[in-house]
């Protein structure tokens, strides 16, 4: 590929879009109590020129007190060295050798500076790169700020970093001081400067608390910690755990999460309780009901002992209203449903939730309890299963479209269901459950009025569901053979079963639609520029259309180039350009997708989300809360007309030829320390060269027809990079989380590749 160059001039771009992008690794603590003013740390990677933080949603402001990072090995030594030099100078003095040996008071301020940036910074060989940072926030929460579960953000004066899970809650907050790595080779000398001697052995810490609390804590490796409390007979305490919620996964890690372990112990250390998993998800709850009064302890640690300052916890005790399980999990959209509640310290049993103006879809049943809870609301008409129906001859019939509110009472229990189906007809049947926090692990069967099998499902995946890793939920689809009676078969795959199995049972004709994912959910690009983003879509019941985006709110400016998903499809990739003018602060921007379904249009709007990594493999793409965009800088004159597709678009390429494509430049000269390069190049299409004509540049893109698809189509994103910048041509499972180092992103420029 022919290598352009631009001049320093022209290089104003730079800014620190070549600046290494702020990554948030934990918060701690992930969270407070409103009305109180107080500080967090936030550890991570490329802190150190962080300016800004800010906390989604009203009432809370947030102030940067302070920055840190260990100093490295080299530093650590030069320091030791002149501290040893001034010791040494220091004695003499006191023995009245004279000359160069005389003790000054500018001797001992610089004494004492050594000594103080030793023991507030000192290195660590042991710290992990990923969270070798942190940042000390000042963070005050208005009394009327909502509570409820929050994203926190840092910022530099040029870039956004990833969102972390942030809580605001009403008890009282306990927190013990951050987290710090171990320095075993280094702890005798910062004992001997006047620090803190670290705890011999295992990590361990035990303190008393009064209740209602919610205590905040870290594990570091092998930590144990314990909390003592009077509690009295026959006060019901539910004991709430939440790390895994509030970090869902860590990337260099396995079990890829902390997996919090939960103990009560009474005062003879007698264990009365212990739980590692509530409803099968990594969190821990108990219910314990006070035998008599006096004074118990909980224990919290790793299942497995590990830990590091990313092994964060909020651990809630008290008397709290905590819903367990919800009968039905779900309504009909534009009604009125009528929910039974299930759990401990509840206020009330039945709780009417208003459907009338609802939209289609999962959202939580808020109560005045300590979880919200999921609740499904659709448009199909509903009811509830009726026993008995543990057989075929006793099987409860449905009319299609229908949604059933069922579940599996007691363990080996089977629900059956029939139907009358037509020649040729195509039916899907569902299960909604563990998406709804059910713990059924759902078997689906279809069978005819012979019990033959037609179709049977155990678990399907839906991507939608970032923080399930076990999508124990089933689906089947299946054309009917013939007129008749067929029955649908509900059962749990491990023959468990108990009142809380429930589920939703969905039996209809294929309903195609889809649901989209942003990623990533934080953007940063300067003022005039353009960003990549990928768009994920969610097909369902076979929809295979293709979807095409818009900014549905944006400040005024921002605009979309390629944002289109093709038909069949499952991701693309486009790109935003931000306006010239820099937002007077961070922009909260929506997207949303449309498309032809059945003739009709239908609009959904698109969910931001991260692609986390789980455990050194697996990828999840894990909703936010909004898609915050930072812009900074102002547009240059001489950028105003620059980086414009001037080529009539889709760019057709011949099956495996070439197209050329001219975009617009700025003026300068061309060196060879920058390169123009693919961002996640489709497969088969490359960038063979660039050539310097007199409107800008010409771009010349090569198909290879035995890797790329005749048809396909999408688009062609290239980044301007320092020359000795490389990066992998393809992207794994999932978009990058962290955008790439590029001094500019070229608009989105769609193509197709021609049939031969």
């Amino acid at each position: 590929m022919k290598l352009f160059r631009i001049t320093a001039f022209v290089l104003g771009l730079s800014w620190s879009a070549c600046a290494q992008i702020p990554h948030l690794a934990y918060v701690y603590p992930a969270g407070g109590k409103t009305g109180t003013t107080f500080q967090v740390t936030v550890g991570g990677q490329f802190l150190m020129s962080v300016s800004n933080a800010m906390i989604t949603g009203p009432g809370v402001q947030v102030s940067v007190l302070d920055r840190s990072r260990p100093m490295n090995q080299k530093e650590f030594n030069e320091l030791r060295d002149r501290l040893k030099a001034l010791q040494e100078k220091f004695q003499n003095s006191r023995k009245g050798l004279g000359g160069t040996n005389i003790w000054t008071a500018a001797d001992t301020a610089e004494r004492l500076e050594i000594r103080n940036q030793i023991l507030r910074n000192p290195p660590n060989r042991t710290a992990n790169p990923a969270m070798i940072d942190t940042v000390i926030l000042r963070v005050t929460v208005a009394a009327n700020a909502t509570p409820g579960e929050r994203e926190i953000r840092l910022a530099t004066p040029n870039t956004l970093s990833n969102p972390l899970r942030f809580c605001l809650g009403t008890l009282p907050e306990i927190s013990r001081p951050a987290a710090k790595p171990a320095n075993p080779d280094l702890d005798k000398y910062i004992e001997k400067l006047g620090g803190q001697p670290a705890p011999a052995g295992t990590p361990k810490n035990e303190a008393r608390v009064n209740l209602p609390a919610t205590i905040n804590g870290q594990i570091l490796p092998g930590g144990v910690d314990r909390y003592r409390f009077q509690a009295t007979h026959g006060q019901h305490l539910v004991l709430v755990a939440n790390a895994r919620s509030l970090i869902p996964y860590l990337a260099d890690a396995v079990p890829g999460w902390f997996e919090s372990v939960l103990t009560i112990f009474d005062a003879k250390g007698r264990e009365l309780a212990s739980n590692e998993r509530f409803h099968l998800r990594p969190d821990p709850v108990i219910h314990f009901e006070v035998p008599h009064d006096g004074e118990y302890t909980v224990e919290i640690h790793d299942s497995i002992f590990r830990g590091r300052e990313d092994f964060v916890y909020r651990l809630t005790i008290g008397e709290i209203p905590f819903v367990t399980g919800i009968f039905p999990l779900g309504g009909r959209a534009g009604e009125v449903t009528s929910v039974r509640l299930e759990g401990w310290n509840l206020p009330e049993k039945i709780h009417s939730v208003d459907n009338t103006k609802a939209e289609p879809g999962i959202t939580t049943l808020a109560g005045n309890y300590f979880n919200p809870f999921p609740f499904s609301i659709d448009q199909f008409p509903e009811t509830t299963e009726r026993e008995p129906n543990n057989k075929v001859s006793t099987a409860q019939s449905i009319a299609l479209p229908v949604i059933v509110n069922g579940h599996i009472g007691q363990p080996g229990e089977h629900d059956f269901f029939k139907f009358t189906g037509r020649t040729g007809q195509k039916i899907v049947a569902e299960v909604v459950a563990r998406r709804l926090d059910s713990p059924l692990d759902s078997f689906l069967r279809l069978t005819d009025a012979t019990g033959k099998t037609l179709a049977a499902n155990d678990d399907s995946e839906d991507k939608g569901t970032g923080l399930n890793t076990h999508h124990a939920d089933s689906y089947l689809t299946a054309t009917l053979p013939m007129d008749g009676t067929y029955y649908i078969q509900v059962s749990d795959t491990q023959g468990r079963g108990r009142p809380d199995f429930a589920y939703r049972l969905r039996v209809s004709d294929p309903r195609p639609d889809f649901a989209l994912r942003i990623v990533p959910s934080s953007l940063s690009l300067r003022a005039g520029m353009s960003v990549p983003v990928t768009a994920f879509a969610l097909r369902r019941d076979g929809f295979t259309n293709a979807i095409n985006l818009d900014l549905k709110t944006a400040p005024e400016g921002f605009s979309l180039s390629g944002a289109r998903i093709a038909e069949g499809q499952d991701k693309a990739q486009f790109t935003l350009k931000a306006p010239a003018q820099t937002p007077d602060k961070m922009a909260n921007v929506t997207l949303s997708g449309h498309a032809l379904i059945a003739g009709a249009l239908v609009t959904h709007d698109a969910v931001p989300a991260d692609d986390l990594m789980q455990a050194f493999f697996y990828r999840h793409l894990v909703p936010a809360k909004e898609l915050a965009v930072s812009v900074s800088g102002q547009q240059r004159w001489f950028m105003r007309e620059a980086f414009k597709i001037l080529s009539s678009t889709p760019a057709k390429i011949p099956h495996g030829g070439t197209v050329r494509v001219r975009i617009s430049a700025p003026p300068g000269n061309f060196s060879d320390r920058f390169q123009l390069v693919m961002d996640n190049a489709p497969e088969g299409i490359s960038l063979t060269n660039v050539t310097v004509i007199s409107t800008g540049l010409e771009l010349v893109f090569a198909c290879d027809a035995e890797k790329a698809k005749a048809g396909s189509t999408g688009n062609l994103i290239c980044d301007l990079v320092p020359k000795n910048q490389s990066f992998p041509a393809k992207q794994k499972k999932f978009a990058n989380t962290a955008q790439r180092n590029s001094l500019v992103t070229l608009p989105a420029i769609p193509f197709t590749v021609l049939a031969d």
